[in-house]
């Protein structure tokens, strides 16, 4: 921060040395991204032409399908089942007929925090079909990540941000694990000063304190459990088990999903709560600090 007037470097060159040396994956396989989000369009501008088919599995990350909405490009729809596990079956059956370029995938995923195991993972990698996987809340998984896969799979790509794993949302800056033969391509497409000096500076700063992010996450997954087990007790929520940073909820016993995220917003409470269809009925609770659940806990009380 000390030129403003020099560019950032376009290369990104200290932050990949600083997340090969964190992910043991050389840094040729590593680019950076203002957020996972700018390597999602990334990703499609360099494999979709107009009308090309993505496969999608609803309820996840939004993003997918908005941004293939921009590139012109067609969304197939393969629902999760009720579990929100995925359809694999159905997804081999639609790449088969319908043979789209890629499918994105989220694991641990968003909005219910299940994660996808390497056997289902791997029967998706077999098919003719190049897969994203969204990594973006794996550090909560308590799981290994997967991008050395990158290396015998050459149609895998991995995407991961510093937004959650180190709390930099507000600066913006994400990044992928691609194969060799994909990565070339993503870098012509790239802008030149995509990821800020700040960004930089930040993400490479959380990368050399490994021991305080530990910390940190260890303190939320362990607030996470308590919150799971003292939602169970509330009479009218169904939570599922997450490996995230959020737990997702079925509001049951006759309540309303959206007044009572409204009652809550109104004691000063801020849920999540969903508008589409597949998460009609449904709220989404993220992990804060203990004092947030004792807080949380308090008003769904009173509201019971």
């Amino acid at each position: 921060m000390k030129f403003p007037y020099v560019y950032p470097d376009p290369e990104s060159r200290s932050l990949r040395a600083a997340l090969a040396k964190d992910s043991g994956l050389e840094h040729d396989y590593i680019l950076a991204g203002c957020g996972a989000d700018e390597l999602i369009d990334l990703i499609m501008r360099c494999v979709l032409d107009h009308s090309d088919r993505i496969v999608d599995c609803p309820p996840t990350f939004t993003m997918y399908e908005f941004d293939a909405a921009v590139n012109g490009a067609l969304v197939i729809k393969v629902p999760r089942l009720s579990n929100f596990s995925l359809d694999i079956p159905r997804i081999i059956e639609v790449v088969k007929q319908e043979k789209p370029k890629c499918i994105f995938l989220t694991s641990p995923n968003n909005p219910d925090g299940s994660i996808i195991n390497d056997e289902d993972l791997l029967k998706i990698l077999n098919l003719p079909i190049l897969v994203v996987l969204d990594e973006a809340y794996i550090e909560f998984s308590g799981l290994q990540s997967r991008m050395n896969w990158v290396k015998k799979h050459d149609n895998l790509i991995f995407l991961r941000t510093f937004s959650k794993r180190a709390g930099l949302a507000r600066l913006c800056v994400g990044y992928g694990a691609f194969p060799l033969s994909i990565i070339q391509y993503v870098w012509r497409a790239k802008q030149p000063y995509n990821v800020s000096v700040a960004a930089t500076i930040s993400a490479c700063a959380a990368l050399q304190n490994p021991g305080y992010l530990e910390r940190v996450k260890n303190l939320l997954v362990q607030e996470r459990e308590r919150l799971f087990a003292l939602l169970k007790e509330v009479s009218y929520l169904k939570p599922f088990p997450s490996f995230s940073n959020f737990i997702l909820c079925e509001v049951t016993s006759g309540k309303d999903a959206k007044k009572l995220k409204e009652d809550l917003a109104n004691m000063a409470v801020m849920i999540r709560h969903y508008n589409n269809k597949e998460l009609r009925g449904y709220v989404r609770i993220s992990v804060g600090m203990p004092e947030h659940t004792d807080s949380l806990m308090k008003c769904l009380k009173l509201l019971e």
